[in-house]
């Protein structure tokens, strides 16, 4: 499936008028690393710039990049999972596709679009390659045998790409401390929220409670995610479970593999009137304002765009305190942290921001005054714009 904009004329892979052609490839294009992928790209100059988005999964993004004029090039052999059979075929694919697009750069998200798309833009004699660590494929929480093969297997990679975006400080140390990067390839950047924010003020509360079907004094626990291992459900629940506030509720906006499991843990628990599942929702900001804690359970992460999120409408954060989250969410400051695994202290830190309200309006003022504005699609844009052209720039001294 391709989605193509009209535009101008196109010979040999490449755009007349000398744009640079930028491929930007992402496992799934949806929330998260698809999510932040695009809105960096967005403000790009579309007289400098020309955009194809290579993904093995669209969504509602795609419409919105096709209609902001870029190519939404789908290749369905692009799967999470491990997939040998569908692995052999998108390599051959994305070589293809490099091969044939001319591109100046392609740009990696992902763990596996990370490693077959930049091994693909090797092969294809891509000038400039460049990837995103939004996180990484690995965790303290994996077999060790496995952990090393994975470290291995970007260490290699890492060989064959000219930079290394890091999303936060925790993301970038390790990628430097375990070699996936080195000092001049690395730089650190921050997550891109969309601009769209709804403060939590009375009226804003309200309404969303009342879109959620909870009453004004239920204390609400809220979070944002997709269900699967790495977010971690089974912990939430269980820590809703050993509240001390047991007329709590908790909600979960998103979906994923793990839905049924998840479901099934919140009915052996009793906790069926106590947690629920919303699914996914388009009006996220606006539901925000329900929540009194945001609770994040993560085994791992980089700096989840839904903790930017909360704190810019001015909920008190809780979250696990793995890889850029500590950037964010200061411990005692802006937010508690707790480790990840250990859904009693995950409780308690809950627990302690219920039962004293001064504290956790002191700690969600300081989170807003903390996520501010920095967080912007136009900041990472003039990044991209240095990292995409550098190439170019190097070209034109030469030649």
């Amino acid at each position: 499936m391709s989605t193509q904009p009209e535009g101008a004329p196109i010979e040999g892979g490449r755009i007349e008028g000398g744009r640079i052609e930028v491929a930007v490839i992402v496992t799934r294009f949806i929330a998260g690393a698809g999510g932040v992928a695009l809105r960096g790209v967005l403000p790009l100059d579309p007289s400098r710039y020309r955009v194809t988005i290579i993904t093995g999964q669209g969504g509602p993004l795609t419409d919105r990049a096709a209609a902001a004029g870029m190519r939404v090039l789908i290749e369905p052999s692009l799967v999470s999972p491990l997939s040998p059979n569908d692995d052999r075929r998108a390599l051959r694919r994305l070589t293809e596709l490099c091969t044939e697009g001319g591109y100046d750069v392609v740009h990696t998200h992902s763990a596996k679009a990370g490693a077959l798309g930049r091994l693909a833009a090797h092969r294809a004699r891509v000038p400039r390659i460049v990837h995103t660590y939004h996180g990484f494929p690995f965790h303290q929480f994996q077999n060790p045998v496995r952990r090393a093969a994975y470290i291995a297997v970007e260490r290699r990679l890492a060989r064959i790409t000219d930079d290394v975006l890091a999303i936060g400080t925790g993301v970038a140390t390790e990628a430097l401390r375990l070699g996936l990067a080195t000092p001049s390839t690395l730089r650190t950047i921050t997550p891109v929220v969309d601009a769209v924010t709804v403060p939590r003020t009375e009226s804003s509360r309200t309404a969303a409670r009342a879109e959620l079907g909870v009453d004004a004094t239920t204390p609400l626990i809220g979070t944002v995610g997709r269900i699967d291992y790495q977010k971690a459900p089974e912990h939430l629940i269980a820590a809703i479970a050993v509240l001390r506030h047991t007329d709590a509720v908790a909600v979960w906006i998103g979906s994923g593999p793990g839905d049924r499991e998840a479901k099934e843990l919140v009915r052996r628990a009793g906790l069926t009137d106590r947690f629920r599942f919303v699914g996914e929702r388009s009006d996220v900001p606006q539901l925000l304002p329900a929540f009194d804690v945001f609770a994040m359970a993560s085994r791992y992460e980089g700096l989840p765009c839904a903790v930017v999120e909360a704190m810019r409408c001015g909920i008190p954060v809780v979250a696990t305190a793995v890889n850029s989250v500590p950037d964010l969410v200061v411990p005692g400051e802006s937010g508690l942290l707790v480790p990840p695994g250990r859904p009693r202290l995950l409780a308690e830190a809950i627990d302690d921001l219920l039962a004293d309200r001064r504290k956790a309006q002191r700690m969600a003022r300081r989170g807003q005054a903390a996520a501010g504005s920095t967080y912007n699609a136009e900041s990472l844009a003039e990044v991209l714009d240095e990292v995409y052209s550098a190439g170019r720039r190097t070209e034109l001294v030469t030649s």
